[in-house]
């Protein structure tokens, strides 16, 4: 959200009053007289998707894509779909917060060219799925419902928050061959974090926001860390990550690539936490990483540095 012009002084200096900061403010008044309201309505803001998520994806070209619907016990799920043929080993492709299936048809094109078929689909909570919010255990939950209905799965490909339902997904047991995360999250503690700092609000109150959310889910947040997840999974994996990513930075990655025994890791310079996800370049990556072309370096470092360090 942007901020907007609210006074101006007689030095002719602007003072700008961001909207995320006064509902911050708004947050912690309500605290005073009620905590458990002002509780429930941070949480209930981190697990809804960004105003407008589904417009741009009512919006978005479908790309030659058939649209299916798929019931998951959580809800419906609207999948789109590039190739039909049963022979040919089966991608899917898992969107980030906020984001929407169809960003993935740059790499169904690079992919159908390559011989495989592809999925993507809408999040519960996100463009034509049903629901309201999200959250990454749910984002995991709708990838592993997703992939039992559509049968065996070659390679799981995921951006942002995509990427860590990816790994979540496979540490609980969905077969792939490969995986490929794209500027994965690697911490919902962080994601609390910097939700937190956004608005202003004490790290006794960010606290609170995860020992709900983690009894609404039925198990603490820390759980989802990737340093806990990704010594689980099997699976040979790539991690792209950019250098410059502001959103979810580079030490992210580098974590998954880190503690994920076959996994490599991609640095790139410049694209950012979005662009990535369409570079040409990147998908060209992914598409030798998928023949079996040695991409990126195997991070070599001991687990007892910070995060970041390799």
């Amino acid at each position: 959200m942007s901020s907007f012009t609210q006074i101006r002084s007689k030095k002719s200096t602007s003072v700008r009053f961001n909207p995320i900061k006064v509902l911050g403010a708004k947050l912690r008044l309500q605290a005073l007289w009620n905590a458990r309201g002002a509780l429930d309505r941070s949480v209930d803001l981190f697990c809804t998707p960004l105003p407008g998520t589904r417009n741009r994806a009512l919006r978005a070209d479908m790309d030659g894509a058939r649209l299916e619907m798929v019931a998951v016990p959580e809800g419906e799920v609207a999948t789109y779909r590039w190739g039909s043929a049963q022979t040919d080993p089966l991608v899917v492709f898992s969107h980030g917060w906020s984001s929407y299936g169809l960003r993935a048809s740059r790499w169904a094109h690079a992919l159908r060219g390559a011989g495989y078929r592809v999925v993507s689909f809408d999040h519960l909570g996100h463009g034509r799925s049903s629901g309201k919010r999200a959250t990454l255990p749910q984002f995991a939950r709708t990838m592993v419902g997703v992939c039992e209905a559509l049968g065996p799965v070659d390679t799981l490909i995921g951006h942002s928050l995509g990427g860590a339902a990816v790994a979540t997904a496979l540490a609980e047991g969905v077969a792939a061959r490969r995986a490929i995360l794209i500027a994965p999250a690697a911490d919902p503690l962080a994601a609390t974090a910097r939700f937190a700092r956004a608005l202003g609000l004490p790290e006794y109150f960010q606290r609170d926001m995860e020992a709900e959310i983690g009894r609404r889910e039925g198990v603490e947040m820390s759980h989802w860390q990737a340093h806990r997840m990704a010594p689980l999974i099997g699976t040979p994996a790539l991690v792209i990550h950019d250098l410059q990513d502001a959103e979810v930075t580079w030490d992210e990655g580098e974590r998954y690539a880190r503690y994920w025994p076959q996994a490599r890791l991609m640095s790139t310079h410049g694209l950012g936490h979005h662009r990535i996800v369409s570079d040409d370049h990147v998908i060209a990556s992914g598409l030798a990483f998928l023949r079996g072309v040695p991409i990126g370096e195997r991070v070599v470092s001991t687990q007892d540095l910070p995060f970041g360090l390799a």
